[in-house]
């Protein structure tokens, strides 16, 4: 088949299950090459149609937190004092570059999440 851009979801579903039978294909075959193309066909769709709203950073920081065992506390040797920690995580004052940065680092937040975010 010569695969366009897909338009609809009825195209959407035929790339999906086209690309359900091909997944496994041998990378020297003509079906990998169309498991590529589709691959890529099925994620542009995706990206316009269904797209994934950013994190917010302040709920990011208190889950990964959370995965960490760590209280508001753990973080003030990196960010500062008792109540500025607590004024970052109750949204009263911004995330900086610098500390997003820190916490980039130190809890393995990706920096996206400190971009383009709707707090």
């Amino acid at each position: 088949m010569n695969w366009t851009i897909l338009k609809t979801e009825s195209d959407y579903n035929k790339a999906l299950e086209r690309l359900d039978i091909i997944f496994d294909a041998e990378p020297s075959s003509p079906d990998f090459a169309e498991a590529e193309l589709l691959g890529l066909l099925i994620s542009n769709y995706e990206d316009k149609h269904y797209p994934i709203a950013s994190p917010n950073p302040i709920e990011a920081i208190k889950l990964k937190m959370e995965e960490l065992g760590l209280k508001n506390k753990d973080l003030q040797p990196y960010i500062g004092s008792k109540s500025y920690v607590s004024s970052i995580l109750s949204g009263k004052r911004e995330i900086t570059l610098r500390i997003a940065n820190i916490l980039h680092h130190k809890l393995g937040i990706p920096t996206v999440v400190f971009f383009n975010a709707n707090v």
